[in-house]
């Protein structure tokens, strides 16, 4: 028996989901979830072979409580569910260890083989998303861009960025204008919306 922890935010997907999901023989829907701070808490409760993880949920997105299950639960394999399917995001995903990734669109059978196969130790990637990653190549930014533009994405202001990452306004601005060049945006709120449209963010 393949027991499942299912987090989702919309509850007529989830429910719809846990019911698809219950009809598969050898799969059991053991937890489920509408945020994604609980996802760590109900694993180490209920202890899933899968976790089925939305990408975008309130609390945590999806990725990172993929990453602490990895840390914290690595027996627990995932899969992740997204809508909107980034080669950048698919990235992200692979580098916290996810087993699966597919689009919430999936066939349900697939999506029920996919659980199994990655239950089995395997790993799945929607086709098309794998082949777009391989084509858009890592992200330019380095790690302190991508902290700074994810800040400023947030609303924050230079002097609040500055202070979260204990850094000065002039090297602050120096990393916002660096992200524009390299991502060759027209400005600021241009280069997070090029940022997360590739999934760098």
């Amino acid at each position: 028996m393949v027991r499942i922890l299912l987090a989702e935010d919309m509850l007529m997907l989830r429910r719809a989901l846990v019911s698809l999901l219950e009809l598969e023989v050898g799969i059991e829907v053991v937890a489920e979830t509408d945020n994604g701070d609980s996802v760590l808490p109900l694993a180490l409760e209920h202890r899933p072979d899968v976790a089925v993880l939305d990408i975008d949920m309130p609390g945590i997105d999806g990725i990172t409580a993929a990453r602490q299950l990895y840390e914290k639960l690595p027996e627990c394999r995932t899969v992740i569910l997204t809508t909107l399917g980034r080669p950048g995001t698919l990235r992200r995903a692979l580098d916290a260890r996810v087993s699966g990734f597919l689009i919430k669109d999936t066939d349900p059978d697939r999506l029920a083989a996919a659980i199994r196969e990655v239950a089995a130790g395997g790993k799945v990637v929607d086709p098309g998303l794998a082949l777009a990653a391989l084509q858009l190549g890592d992200s330019p930014l380095s790690s302190r861009e991508t902290e700074v533009l994810r800040l400023a994405a947030q609303g924050e202001d230079v002097q609040e960025i500055a202070g979260a990452l204990f850094l000065s306004t002039g090297t602050v601005r120096n990393y916002l204008t660096t992200v524009v060049t390299k991502l060759n945006a027209r400005n600021r709120m241009d280069a997070v919306r090029i940022a997360r449209d590739s999934g760098w963010l």
